[in-house]
């Protein structure tokens, strides 16, 4: 097979990359990404590309090649709330993920792959305790930061069943994906000495480790039909454990005074997205039954305490 990866410099399409290579020696993978692709180790089978995200970039790439399963892992963090960094997101997560899709229809592609996240749901206090496919997504309701990740998995899930006759497409909303090769939010946060600790709220979280979420990509292509899915175990955790287990003593504080706080630590330059603050007060668990149908019972090598455990490592 000849696969293309969009967002090759981040730390999971690398692992999922090497993964996929190794499990696969005779397939190819072509990664690009409009960020600098200097730390991305050379793979047998992989070629890179750092080109803007342009509708003319991706027409001559799908001209000159002939894919048959398209990842799209090139969102871009929503860590930040800024008006110009907004509509960048949103051109980017929304209309070039569009003109992705687009092309991989008329191309012949066979198996497109959309990394979307579970916060598109929101953390609300009436939410069900184990969140479905079908839920609706408020994320951006409270938080306009998330608008590009909310309207991006809409607009996949759309052209999803309008063309589920021509083309497959698997749209996964994994949990906290944490681990030492990636540099997102999550990982960031419980591996800081300065993790905003509440005292007066625990909720529960979802974790899965890197390695985990990387083989559900490469399984993704042959295992799972055209669909949304929940990425998660069956594991969860409360925060301060969650804490307990990678070393983190935190800063101690009452929910009430969070965004004082966070203010605080931006000046420190110890970046927390204001969105991330409602998770440390309500909780907003996935339910896994649809991915398990596919993949099994037994489908993460790693478990919930084992995936905390080994951050330590970082």
């Amino acid at each position: 097979m000849n696969i293309l990866i969009i967002g090759m410099a981040g730390g999971l399409a690398q692992i999922t990359a090497r993964l996929m290579l190794s499990e696969n020696p005779t397939w190819t993978i072509m990664g690009v990404d409009s960020r600098s692709l200097d730390k991305v180790s050379p793979l047998p089978g992989l070629t890179t590309l750092s080109m803007k995200y342009s509708r003319g970039n991706f027409e001559n790439i799908f001209r000159s090649h002939k894919f048959d399963a398209v990842l799209h892992l090139g969102r871009i963090s929503h860590s930040s709330s800024d008006a110009e960094v907004l509509a960048k997101r949103l051109e980017i997560s929304v209309m070039g993920t569009n003109r992705i899709l687009e092309l991989c229809l008329r191309s012949g592609v066979s198996k497109v792959i959309i990394l979307s996240t579970f916060h598109v749901y929101g953390a609300l206090p009436d939410n069900s305790i184990f969140l479905t496919e079908d839920a609706p997504l408020k994320a951006s309701i409270k938080h306009p930061e998330l608008r590009d990740v909310v309207e991006m998995d809409q607009m996949c899930g759309q052209f999803m069943w309008k063309h589920q006759n021509e083309l497959s497409t698997v749209v996964l909303r994994p949990c906290n994906i944490v681990g030492t090769q990636i540099e997102n939010t999550m990982s960031r946060y419980l591996t800081t000495p300065m993790a905003l600790r509440p005292i007066d709220y625990n909720p529960f979280f979802q974790f899965i480790h890197e390695f985990d979420m990387a083989q559900i990509l490469c399984s993704s292509i042959s295992k799972l039909p055209t669909g949304t899915y929940n990425v998660a175990g069956s594991e969860f955790i409360s925060l301060r454990e969650a804490l307990d287990l990678v070393g983190s003593k935190g800063l101690p504080f009452p929910i009430s005074i969070a965004k004082g706080m966070n203010n605080v630590l931006k000046l420190m330059n110890i970046q927390v997205p204001e969105y991330l603050l409602d998770y440390l007060k309500f909780s907003c668990l996935i339910d896994n039954r649809n991915l398990r149908q596919h993949l099994g019972d037994e489908f993460l090598r790693f478990k919930l305490r084992e995936t905390l455990e080994l951050i330590r490592l970082r």
